[in-house]
């Protein structure tokens, strides 16, 4: 009885996503004029939804965080779906998830969850890397690419989140003031550190111990002062060419009536 309710949880998460995946292939208003503003309210209620997942039974935490997180991910396949060579990579990262996810729950093998955060890693740097190359330095600049900047900075301290998680799995003792707990009860504790570093403020509840977990600390720190100096420069460099190239599309026009 008990192995039967266990395989009808384990059933629970794919049939929620299947359903999911559908509502959000049928939903037409995901347009490039607006998938960041999608993406990035994704990437919010993830965040959000890590913090509350910790108020269910460590039973059913484990579900209810894939679920979100393959929900998140869905959201980023249609959201960018306009990139090909992105949605290819997606696709082939979905089909190893799954079977990362199969191998973990049919041979009870726990050393997979390190191999689930690593494709989890991966897909928040393709993420990043697709989005770096449609939000910075190209086109002209509205309120869909300014909230995909957003989506950056929070991608980027996911990445730090996921890697501090990785970290957690090899050296329990990597980190003052986090526990050495199955990674889905340390992910809001890794990502609020993440983002606390991210944006120097640097509280002191939790710190780094070992050199490794320093050196990705002090990395993160630098990384998140650029990343504001980079964003502004690109989204003013953009708006500059933007009404050149409209003043010059204007100069030819009036030369031609003329």
């Amino acid at each position: 009885m008990v192995g039967k309710n266990s395989y009808n949880q384990r059933l629970t998460i794919p049939i929620m996503v299947h359903i999911m995946i559908k509502n959000i292939n049928s939903h037409r208003h995901i347009s490039e004029k607006n998938n960041f503003i999608y993406l990035t309210l994704a990437l919010v209620v993830l965040l959000l939804s890590t913090s509350l997942v910790q108020v269910l039974k460590e039973s059913l935490m484990e579900y209810v965080l894939q679920g979100i997180i393959i929900t998140t991910f869905m959201v980023c396949f249609v959201s960018l779906h306009f990139d090909q060579h992105w949605s290819r990579f997606l696709k082939a990262l979905a089909v190893i998830w799954i079977a990362a996810i199969a191998v973990k729950y049919l041979f009870h093998i726990n050393e997979m969850s390190v191999v689930m955060l690593g494709l989890t890693f991966v897909f928040f740097f393709g993420t990043f890397k697709s989005l770096v190359k449609r939000i910075l330095f190209s086109g002209e600049i509205d309120t869909n690419k300014v909230v995909g900047s957003i989506a950056l900075f929070l991608l980027l301290g996911l990445m730090w989140a996921i890697a501090y998680l990785i970290l957690l799995e090899f050296d329990p003792h990597s980190f003052k003031g986090i526990q050495a707990i199955a990674w889905e009860e340390n992910f809001s504790n890794t990502a609020y550190f993440s983002f606390v570093t991210l944006t120097t403020l640097g509280y002191g509840d939790i710190s780094p111990v070992t050199p490794i977990a320093k050196a990705l600390v002090y990395l993160e720190a630098i990384v998140g002062v650029f990343y504001m100096a980079v964003v502004v420069s690109s989204l003013v460099s953009s708006s500059i060419d933007h009404k050149k190239t409209l003043k010059h599309q204007a100069d030819n026009f009036y030369d031609q009536q003329g």
